[in-house]
């Protein structure tokens, strides 16, 4: 099991070169395609007069011309940065962030992406939605720590849950996995029981038939799961967290589990997410 194809989420308000050191890091590490996306669109200007329409019209098509622009620098910019060292692809939408990267997600194995502001961009227009993202795509997403400019992902952690999502996060995490030097399996509850032990015993199970060697943790804590949590990450000096992520969708918005949106608010961390 392997990635072979990564779809790098870019900014297009930049800079982009961080992310592009990830991505052409991971791409060499799995001998990968690695295709640099980015979409933007532009709001259509209110007008309640309608000798207004076709200025606010006029206006629209002006910032979507900015944005074409804006794409094909970007796909220079891209090219220049990776420079022959992977394969690669280019894609650039004028549409919602949201809606293009998911779509274009049934292009991968593996979405790359940060989240510099946590769960929730504020600007739909300009750049997707981190939870939008892990809730819709149907492929891992990897969430770069805001400054990061490379993904070392010796230590990793699997922060456990017996979900459907935290199994496919699992079984996503493979790949990067096989190639940490230390990997931890950790379960928090306020009453652990035989059923936490078992499951966590079977996913280091099924870890050791990929050859990966894994150690185990139970915590017991009244505390906060997603302080403890992130105060064991800490502890570990963790580089990459492996986690399900949980959430829907009402009203237009997406509602995501209390320790998925504390892990997207967590910018310092690399985090693997499947949903």
């Amino acid at each position: 099991m392997s990635y072979k194809s990564i779809l790098l989420n870019l900014n297009i308000d930049g800079p982009i070169e961080p992310l592009a050191r990830i991505g052409v890091s991971l791409a060499k590490r799995f001998d990968a395609r690695l295709i640099g996306f980015c979409a933007a669109d532009a709001p259509l200007p209110v007008t309640m007069a309608p000798e207004g329409a076709a200025i606010a019209a006029e206006i629209w098509e002006q910032s979507r011309d900015e944005i074409r622009r804006r794409l094909i620098d970007l796909s220079g910019e891209f090219g220049n940065l990776v420079a022959g060292a992977v394969e690669t692809g280019w894609h650039g939408e004028i549409e919602n962030p949201d809606r293009a990267l998911a779509r274009k997600a049934r292009m991968c194995d593996i979405v790359v992406t940060d989240a510099s502001r946590g769960a929730s961009t504020g600007d739909s227009y300009r750049m997707a939605d981190p939870g939008s993202l892990v809730l819709r795509a149907g492929r891992p997403v990897l969430v770069a720590a805001h400054g990061a400019t490379d993904l070392p992902a010796r230590r990793i952690v699997v922060a456990w849950k017996d979900t459907r999502e935290a199994r496919r996060a699992v079984a996503d995490a493979v790949p990067l996995m096989a190639m940490a030097s230390e990997v931890t399996i950790v379960a928090i509850d306020r009453h652990p029981d035989d059923w936490i032990r078992d499951s966590v015993h079977d996913v280091s199970t099924f870890l050791a038939g990929h050859g990966i060697k894994a150690r185990t943790e139970i915590i017991k804590t009244d505390d906060d799961e997603h302080n403890r949590l992130v105060d064991f990450f800490a502890s570990v000096s963790a580089e990459l967290v492996v986690s399900g992520a949980y959430g829907h969708s009402r009203l237009r918005e997406w509602v995501f589990g209390g320790v998925t949106r504390s892990l997207l608010d967590e910018v310092w961390l690399n985090r693997l997410m499947s949903n």
